[in-house]
Order: structure tokens, then sequence, then C-alpha cells
């Protein structure tokens, strides 16, 4: 059985791509009915995580992962409808039934497995630190006793807490609502280093020209996919 999407680069190159039905426990799973009968697939996203979903100069939201879902979309033969969330509450606007699917930039670990089903990766990526140019950090060990900010519920949070002997030397972490915030703090000093996916880190920092750079030291890598409902099996899958 292929999985919901596969890409074997980053590049914008979408495979044929098609649902089918499946089944549960609790009976005939309709997810990919109820998908094509509504003539619309709901999309979740932080608007605000370029270069996969943001707005652009026209308010209009754009990215990588919107292309890619407008593909899928126009083979389905339905409607994309981008609903943007608070990223911290991912999960609940999934299972609530707000969104059909988590689709920006969502790394797969173990833990959200529980909660989601997830497609096949389609992106490698990693955890990084941004600090300011002026920076003498080179690795994670010259963190000891410095500020570090992060969005709230995202990866970067997780790949935190996966290396404790870094998040104790640490002087506290700091939680902000997305990326943006968290880097306009840096600017101004007030956190030491900012805690993020790299490609979200490369494109900020070719795009706004600041003065920021990332250390050489990855805190850990990590795989993009697709999230849906965990009952969602006939959504995700085609035959």
């Amino acid at each position: 059985m292929k999985k919901f999407l596969a890409f074997a680069s980053l590049a914008l190159v979408c495979t044929a791509i098609a649902f089918a039905s499946g089944t549960k426990e609790s009976g005939a799973d309709t997810s990919l009915q109820d998908v094509q009968k509504a003539g619309q697939l709901v999309m979740g996203l932080d608007d605000s995580f370029p270069p996969m979903g943001y707005r652009n100069d026209d308010n209009e939201i754009v990215g990588y992962d919107v292309d890619l879902a407008k593909e899928v979309c126009s083979r389905l033969g339905v409607e994309l409808v981008l609903q943007p969330i608070d990223w911290n509450a991912k999960e609940q606007e999934l299972n609530t039934g707000n969104i059909d699917c988590i689709w920006n930039g969502f790394t797969i670990t173990e833990e959200r497995r529980k909660q989601v089903n997830f497609s096949d990766p389609y992106l490698t990526n990693a955890q990084v630190i941004v600090v300011r140019s002026g920076s003498t950090a080179k690795g994670l060990a010259d963190f000891q006793g410095k500020l570090i900010g992060l969005q709230a519920g995202s990866s970067a949070s997780d790949a935190v807490d996966k290396n404790p002997a870094f998040k104790a030397s640490l002087r506290n972490v700091v939680e902000f609502k997305d990326n943006l915030m968290a880097l306009m703090d840096l600017e101004i000093g007030g956190v030491d280093g900012v805690v993020m996916d790299l490609l979200v880190a490369n494109d900020n920092i070719g795009r706004s020209g600041k003065n920021f750079r990332i250390i050489n030291e990855y805190l850990s890598p990590e795989e993009y996919g697709i999230g849906f409902r965990l009952k969602d099996q006939a959504l995700r899958d085609r035959d």
C-alpha cells in the first residue's frame, strides 16, 4: 500500500496522488468520501512559518507546503481550504474536526504518533540554534547560563527536552507564539539564541538579511510528514 505522499527531494514535484477507502474496527472508514462529498480539504497550518506556509506582501497564504497541497487537491478534484491554527493546539484542532490535516513543516515524533496518523516523511530537516552574528557561541556547550527562545508546542521544544544536559545548562527557555516573534526578541537581545527548524532558519536569514547565523552543532535531525486523525486511514492511504 502506497502512502499518502512521498517526495524524493525538495523540488516541487508531486507524484500521482489519489486516495482510497479503508476500514476501521468501528465500521467503514469514510474519511476520503467525507472530503470528496464536502468538496474541500481543510489544511491546518501556521501562517507565519516560511518557507512552508506564510503570508506574502498581499496577505495571501503561500509556501512550499501550500503549493504541494494545491496540487494534491487538484488531483483529488476538491478545493483546498487554508486554515491558520494555533500551533500549540494543532492536535486538538485536528481531532475536533476543525481541520482535515496538519500540513506545515509538521515534524514526525513518536510522541505525536500517539495522537496523529502520519504520512510517509517528505522532507528531511534538523533543529538548530540561531544566534546574532556577533555571538561567540559555536556549540551547545556555549549556551550555559543563557536564555533560549522557541515556538511553544513546536518540535524545537521536543528537541530541547530530548537533550537534558543542554536544557539543564540553560538559564531558562522562553516560549513564543511563533518563530518570527522569537527572532524579533533575539534581534533586540532578549534571548541569546532561538531553537528552530533549519529550513525555516535559512529562509528567514536569507530573506530578511538580518545579522543572524546558525551554529554548527545541531540539536537533532528530523523529518516532516502530513498529519491526519488516527482513524482516517483511507484519507491517508491509497491502494
